[in-house]
C-alpha cells in the first residue's frame, strides 16, 4: 500500500495498456571500460568495487507476487527452468485449470471455535464456488483521476518512456461501487457471480476479447502482516518433502473476505447488496477473491517484463522480506531489520498509544489485535491504518492497530506465530527484543522531507499514525562511513518538499504530489533526516536521476521509487505503467556506454500485494519472509535468460552491495548477517542451512567475455 493511503483516502490512479510497445534492442557489445566519469570521485570507496559493477540501481514498484505476473512464463534459454503455475501444471498456457489445479484450490474456514487468532484453522471447506473478485480502480480515468489529455499526463508525471504516457488516459473499469468484476471471464454481475473453479484465474481475457485487456485497472487485495500469515495457512504438521514450509496457501480469499483490513476496532458492518446476497450475515472486504487473479505472459501480458526476463536474468525464488505491506517491507530493504516504537523523550522501548487520546482526538489503539470479535468468524478486534472522522465513540481519529510486542506470547496474535516458528524442524529465533513493539504495517515515517519531526507535529493536516523517528542503522550509515556514494531518488520528491502534508496528493498537473513517504526508508532515520547536508546531497527527485545518468554523475548506489501514478500498485496504477517507468531508466543507462558497462539494475516490487503465490516461503524470524515477488537483474554482466533458484529477499540486495564494495553488515542483528543458502538434495529452492538468504551474485557472470 502506497504512502498517503495510510492517512488519507487516495485518488485512484493512472491507466495504462500496451498498444504498440517499442521493444528495447540492447547490444551487449563493447568491452568493459570502467566508469571514470560515472561516479563521484570524492567518494574513494566507490573505487573499491570487487567486480565490474560500479553502480547499482534498485527500482522498486508495488504489490505484485511472482505467480501473479509470471504465472505462464516459459524460459527463453535452453536448460533453464522456472517454478510457476504453468510448470506445476496448475494452469495451462491458455490460463485455464491444469491437471494439478487442486494443488492451488482455495477453502473457506470456520474459526469460531477459538477466541484467539488462528494461523491455520482446521475446520475448512472447499469453496463451491469461490467468492467473485470485485472491481477496483477508476470507473472513468478522466472523471475519477482528472487525467483527460496527454498534456495532463505529461505535466503530472515525469517518469515514463514517451510511448507510455497514453496509458495514463485509459483502462477505467466502467463499473461503480464494489461489485463483481464482470469484465473478467467467468465473473457475472448477477448470481451465480463466479463460475470458475476455486483457485487461480486469469484476469485478462483471451486474445481477441476486450472486456479486460492488459491495460485495465483492477482491485487491490488485502496485504497486511497477520492476514498474510493466515492466508498462507502454515502448520508444522503439514511439512513434507513436497511441502517443505508446511504452508498450504489455501486461505487467500477467505482471509480477504472475512478479516479484510481497516477494522480499526469498529463493529462489523451490516452486509448489503452483493455482500448480503453472497455471504448472508457475513462481512466482506469489498475485494472478493481478487488475490487469486494472474496475468498471462503466454498470451501477451506484461510484454516488457517478459522481454527483460528473456534477455537478462531473473529469480523465481526472491521474496518480500516480511509478511504484510509496503511499510515493513520497505523498512527491511533499507534497514535489513524491523523498527520499533520508543518514547520520543528517550530512545527506549515504550508502549504505543493504547486506547489513548491524542492531539488529534481519539481514543486510538495502535496495538494490533487479530483476535476475532465475539460472534464473528474471523472479523478482527483491532487492525488498520487508522480511522478518520467522528464516530459514536471517537473524536477525529480512532483505531490504527499496527504494532506488536512479539517478545510477549500473551499479546494478541503473537502466540500463534511463535508456536509455528518453534515447531519447525529447525526452530527459528523470532528476533523480538523484550518489550519492543515492532511496526508490522503502514505508518507514516518519523520525518517530513524538510527534516522536521512528523511524530510530534500536531498540525490538523498531520496524523497520529506515525512512528517516532528512529536512530536505528540502515544501509545509508554503512555507505556514509565507508565513503561509498549513494542517493535515494524519489519520484515527485521536489513537489513533496513544498507540500509536507501532501494536500496535493492526487492532483493533476505540475503540482501533482504522489510521492510515497512510507517507501523512503531513509525518512525514518534521525541521523539522515536531521542533517541538512545529507538530506540535500542524497535525497533527490527522479528528474535528478535522469540528469545524473546523462551527465555521468550517478552514485555507486541508487534507490529509485516511482510515484503513485506509475508504481504499478493495483487499483491506483497498472503494471504497464511501471513497465514504462522502468523502461525509461533502462534506456537511459543503455544510452550511456560507460555507464552500461558498469551498472546493475535490480527491478522488483516492495511486496506481493496480497496476491496468491504457490512458492515455498522460508521463515527467517517473526517478521518474514513472505510470498515470492518479481526480481530481474538488468546488466551487461548478467547471464542472458538465466533464472536463479537461490533463496533471496530484499536484504539480498543489501548483501550484494556489501559484498561488491567490501562493506560490513548494518548491525549485529540485521538480516545481512545470514549466510548464503546451502543446497542439499534435489530441491534448489529450500536452503539446508535455514535461515539463509543469498547475495544475488549468481545472477551475473563476471568471468565471461562480454566484449565480443
Amino acid at each position: 500500500m502506497t504512502a498517503r493511503r495510510i492517512a488519507f483516502q487516495v485518488l485512484q490512479s493512472a491507466r495504462v495498456g500496451l498498444a504498440s510497445l517499442v521493444m528495447l534492442q540492447m547490444s551487449l557489445a563493447g568491452p568493459f571500460l570502467g566508469s571514470a566519469q560515472a561516479h563521484d570521485h570524492d567518494n574513494d570507496g566507490d573505487n573499491r568495487a570487487r567486480t565490474p559493477i560500479k553502480h547499482v540501481i534498485v527500482i522498486v514498484g508495488e504489490n505484485r507476487s511472482f505467480d501473479h505476473i509470471f504465472a505462464t512464463y516459459q524460459p527463453a534459454r535452453d536448460g533453464e527452468t522456472v517454478d510457476n503455475l504453468l510448470s506445476k501444471h496448475i494452469v495451462k498456457k491458455d490460463g485455464t485449470p491444469g491437471s494439478n489445479f487442486a494443488q492451488a484450490e482455495q477453502f473457506s474456514a470456520d474459526a469460531t471455535d477459538s477466541p484467539n487468532y488462528q494461523i491455520a484453522p482446521k475446520k475448512k471447506t472447499l469453496y463451491a464456488p469461490m467468492p467473485a473478485p470485485l472491481n477496483g480502480g477508476p470507473a472513468d480515468v478522466c472523471k475519477n483521476n482528472g487525467i483527460c489529455t496527454l498534456a495532463d499526463a505529461t505535466s503530472s508525471e515525469a517518469g515514463l518512456a514517451d510511448e507510455y504516457y497514453a496509458f495514463l488516459l485509459t483502462g477505467g473499469t466502467g463499473l461503480s461501487g464494489k461489485v463483481p468484476d464482470s469484465r473478467i471471464t467467468g465473473v457475472h454481475s448477477t448470481a451465480p457471480y463466479f463460475t470458475l473453479k476455486p483457485g487461480p484465474f486469469q484476469l485478462t481475457n483471451s486474445l481477441g476479447a476486450d472486456t479486460f485487456p492488459y491495460d485495465s485497472y483492477a482491485a487491490s487485495p488485502v496485504h497486511r502482516y497477520y492476514q498474510m500469515f493466515q492466508q498462507l495457512d502454515c502448520d508444522a504438521s503439514y511439512i513434507s518433502k513436497t511441502n517443505p514450509d508446511g504452508c498450504l496457501k489455501d486461505l487467500f480469499p477467505w482471509t480477504e473476505v472475512t478479516a479484510g483490513s481497516n477494522t480499526n476496532g469498529k463493529t462489523p458492518p451490516t452486509p448489503t447488496g452483493y455482500d448480503n446476497d453472497y455471504f448472508p450475515g457475513a462481512h466482506t472486504s469489498g475485494e472478493g477473491s481478487t488475490s487469486m487473479g494472474f496475468y498471462n505472459m503466454a498470451q501477451g501480458d506484461a510484454p516488457y517484463t517478459k522481454y527483460l526476463a528473456d534477455n537478462f536474468a531473473m529469480s523465481d525464488n526472491y521474496h518480500q522480506p516480511a509478511k504484510g505491506g509496503t511499510g515493513l517491507d520497505s523498512i527491511m530493504l533499507f534497514f535489513g531489520d524491523a523498527i520499533w516504537f520508543y518514547d520520543p523523550n528517550s530512545p527506549t522501548p515504550y508502549i504505543p498509544p493504547h486506547n489513548a487520546m491524542t492531539a488529534f482526538g481519539g481514543p486510538v489503539d495502535e496495538i494490533e489485535n487479530p483476535n476475532p470479535m465475539a460472534g464473528t468468524n474471523n472479523y478482527w478486534t483491532n487492525d488498520g491504518y487508522g480511522g478518520f472522522g467522528n464516530t459514536a465513540t471517537s473524536t477525529g481519529v480512532y483505531g490504527g492497530g499496527s504494532y506488536s510486542n512479539c517478545s510477549d506470547p500473551t499479546q494478541p496474535g503473537v502466540q500463534a506465530v511463535l508456536t509455528y516458528l518453534s515447531s519447525l524442524p529447525r526452530p527459528i529465533e523470532p528476533k523480538c527484543d523484550p518489550g519492543h513493539y515492532y511496526l508490522l504495517n503502514n505508518y507514516n515515517p518519523g520525518y517530513f522531507g524538510d527534516g522536521s519531526d512528523a511524530y510530534t507535529d500536531a498540525n490538523s493536516n498531520n496524523t497520529p499514525f506515525t512512528i517516532p523517528p528512529t536512530s536505528q542503522r540502515s544501509i545509508a550509515d554503512v555507505l556514509l562511513e565507508n565513503h561509498v556514494s549513494w542517493k535515494g531518488y524519489n519520484d515527485q520528491w521536489d513537489a513533496y518538499l513544498t507540500d509536507k502534508y501532501q494536500l496535493n496528493y492526487g492532483t493533476v498537473g505540475p503540482n501533482s504530489d504522489q510521492y510515497c513517504n512510507i517507501c523512503n526508508g531513509f525518512s525514518y532515520q534521525t541521523q539522515i533526516m536531521t542533517n541538512a547536508t545529507i538530506r540535500s546531497e542524497h535525497l533527490k527527485d527522479v528528474t535528478d536521476l535522469y540528469s545524473d545518468i546523462a551527465n555521468g554523475t550517478l552514485p555507486a548506489v541508487s534507490f529509485v521509487k516511482p510515484s503513485g501514478w506509475v508504481d504499478g500498485h493495483p487499483a491506483s496504477s497498472k503494471w504497464n505503467l511501471y513497465e514504462g517507468f522502468v523502461k525509461k531508466i533502462v534506456d537511459a543507462v543503455h544510452s550511456n556506454k560507460e555507464l552500461w558497462n558498469s551498472t546493475a539494475i535490480f527491478i522488483t516490487v516492495d511486496e506481493g500485494g496480497g496476491y496468491y503465490d504457490h512458492g515455498y516461503v522460508q521463515s527467517l524470524d517473526f517478521f518474514g519472509d513472505g510470498t515470492r515477488i518479481p526480481l530481474i537483474a538488468v546488466s551487461k554482466w548478467t547471464k542472458p535468460g538465466h533464472i536463479s533458484h537461490s533463496y533471496t529477499d530484499h536484504v539480498s540486495i543489501l548483501k550484494f552491495i556489501e559484498r561488491n564494495w567490501n562493506l560490513p553488515t548494518i548491525s549485529g542483528r540485521s538480516r545481512d548477517n545470514l549466510p548464503n543458502p546451502r543446497v542439499e538434495g534435489d530441491n534448489p529452492y529450500v536452503p539446508a542451512n535455514t535461515p539463509a538468504i543469498g547475495d544475488l551474485f549468481d545472477l551475473f557472470d563476471f568471468d565471461r567475455d562480454h566484449g565480443k
